[in-house]
């Protein structure tokens, strides 16, 4: 996903830092430790601009090349071959919203950038897939606000978070509100992840008041708003899903390179040849089809939502397959809690199931894909 020598340089120093900063060792010593991240390594990253990537330059932000969620896509693939922990993907989702209608969000917009803040996107309801059209959460006008009533779960980071992008419903209309997470009536309550270091947490809205200031938006505004933040979470969430796979499949070369067999090394074996080859070819696809869609995301094209759909029902669906067929291919030491090879299938089981599943996008790209009634009497 690399176009120019600007984001060369900018995807290496991010590499660089997070092989220093945020390596699988880190991973490892911060599950022993029962902590997902530590604040001030994201300050450190934030300082690095990957925070400001999706703002504009008026707001305090900008990019590499100007093209912001090109660069942050580079980010979160370097992010993905050291599953690296931290709030990269919710920030910059919770600031695409922001920056959208930041009417008197200034300042929050600018502590997240900087890091001194971590925001998190409430839109998952209890038991329920994702659809952030179908939100249970209330919001009721007060004299100076609004009351919010309702629960949210699987909301990443939630908590370290010190504020809350809530999804709710407000007079008939979907609408979103910053909510900060020690206002009274708000309780986290952690849950677990089979990510070692990406945690979740379920939180509570009992008759939260706010100020009328904390709608990100108008109504008119907030379903396109949500659909892009959508769209932002799927194009990340692919991105850093194929620097996962590049980096598995560049460690299980490796290793048929080195284990030898009757005198010979694994690789020399034309079934494991053809077997590594198709893996290669999915892997190619898996790239192609997410720099599509971070392509037509970051430039709004009408075909964004069907693409980011495609982007996530391959890489949803290939990815874990090929994970687990390097797990075969390294024999018992690929099974053991030693190995590294977990710590990639675990983040690629996470990103398969969050953001709706490959076969909810099957069905979206099937339903973006049919021609309208009379398309084809017209077309003849």
């Amino acid at each position: 996903m690399t176009a120019n020598p600007e984001q060369l340089l900018f995807a290496s120093t991010a590499r660089a830092f997070l092989d220093k900063e945020a390596s699988l060792d880190t991973v490892r010593d911060l599950h022993a430790r029962d902590t997902s991240f530590e604040n001030a390594w994201w300050q450190r990253a934030a300082e690095l601009g990957w925070a400001s990537l999706l703002v504009p330059e008026e707001l305090g932000g900008g990019s590499v090349s100007g093209d912001g969620l090109a660069d942050l896509a580079l980010v979160a693939e370097q992010a993905g071959r050291t599953v690296a922990p931290g709030p990269l993907h919710v920030v910059s989702v919770v600031l695409a919203g922001l920056v959208d209608a930041p009417g008197c969000h200034e300042g929050l917009i600018e502590a997240l950038v900087s890091g001194e803040s971590i925001a998190s996107w409430a839109v998952y309801e209890p038991r329920q897939p994702f659809d952030p059209t179908a939100a249970t959460t209330t919001a009721t006008r007060t004299a100076d606000g609004f009351r919010i009533d309702g629960v949210k779960d699987r909301v990443e980071a939630g908590t370290q978070a010190d504020v809350f992008l809530v999804v709710a419903e407000c007079d008939g209309a979907l609408r979103q509100f910053v909510v900060a997470a020690d206002s009274p009536g708000v309780s986290v309550t952690a849950q677990t992840s089979v990510d070692l270091v990406k945690t979740y947490a379920r939180v509570q809205f009992e008759g939260v008041e706010v100020a009328a200031s904390a709608a990100v938006g108008t109504a008119e505004q907030t379903a396109a708003i949500i659909e892009r933040q959508r769209q932002i979470a799927l194009a990340l969430q692919c991105a850093e899903t194929v620097g996962v796979l590049d980096a598995v499949l560049s460690l299980t070369h490796q290793w048929l390179l080195d284990r030898h067999s009757f005198g010979r090394p694994l690789a020399s074996y034309q079934a494991l040849k053809h077997r590594f080859a198709d893996m290669k070819m999915w892997f190619e696809a898996c790239r192609a089809t997410t720099a599509a869609a971070v392509a037509a995301v970051d430039a709004r094209s009408l075909d964004a939502p069907k693409l980011v759909s495609v982007a996530k029902a391959y890489v949803g669906e290939r990815a874990p397959v090929m994970l687990q067929d390097c797990v075969q291919l390294h024999g018992g030491i690929g099974v053991t809690w030693e190995h590294d090879l977990h710590l990639y299938l675990r983040r690629v089981a996470l990103n398969r199931a969050m953001f709706g599943s490959p076969e909810d996008h099957h069905r979206a790209v099937y339903a973006l894909s049919r021609k309208q009634p009379g398309a084809m009497e017209k077309q003849a």
